[in-house]
């Protein structure tokens, strides 16, 4: 029962937002969906447990960010139980996708979902941001639900490339996280995002480093 209702809550809401999936990419976002709902259980991966909402906020949610990435190459930090970075890579089969998180629970967990799902353009590393070297830099990070967007650029800018910009994804629009961006750093761009089933608001602010600062 439940896999019918979230297969019908993600063809509906894939198309009240315009995005075009195959069956197969869509049968692959659903058994993602199963393993998170199967692992959860022990392993504390998101505070989502009604399963008539899983589709809304962990899915079509993650997939809302879409038209925005542009990279090939694409880092997702604090990936925890691999929102947004595996929906999006499932959607977009030919860009790489790197999954970082500190938590080793939650990378068992991810590399679980990438032998499952075959996801061969995922890699996973069990880390911390400030640990990692990455060569080249990335020109997309993407962030859920991770931390302060002060944070953010603190303990992830020095993986983003000079031209580079974070992907973070909030709740309602964060003004006091804005004003709290140290020197060299802006809000670029920022995007009221439209999640079928969504109770709330939910933005994308894309942070660059500031002109002067390059």
């Amino acid at each position: 029962m439940t896999r019918t209702l979230w297969q019908r809550q993600l063809r509906d809401g894939l198309a009240e937002m315009n995005l075009s999936l195959t069956d197969g990419r869509q049968q692959q976002l659903l058994a993602f969906l199963a393993l998170l709902n199967k692992w959860n259980k022990a392993y504390n991966l998101t505070a989502v447990r009604d399963e008539r909402v899983m589709v809304s906020r962990q899915l079509l949610d993650s997939l809302s960010i879409l038209p925005w990435v542009t990279t090939d190459h694409l880092l997702d930090v604090g990936a925890g139980g691999g929102l947004p970075g595996i929906p999006l890579a499932i959607a977009l089969p030919e860009k790489r996708f790197t999954l970082l998180d500190s938590n080793g629970k939650k990378t068992r967990f991810l590399n679980q979902c990438v032998l499952e799902l075959g996801l061969d353009n995922v890699d996973v590393i069990h880390g911390r941001a400030e640990d990692c070297q990455p060569d080249p830099l990335f020109t997309q990070i993407s962030s859920r639900a991770f931390t302060a967007l002060d944070n953010l650029v603190t303990w992830c800018g020095s993986l983003l490339d000079n031209e580079g910009e974070f992907l973070a994804m909030k709740g309602q629009f964060p003004d006091d996280e804005v004003a709290a961006l140290p020197a060299g750093w802006q809000v670029k761009s920022s995007h009221s995002l439209k999640v079928p089933g969504a109770d709330g608001e939910r933005h994308l602010l894309v942070v660059a480093r500031a002109e002067h600062s390059r």
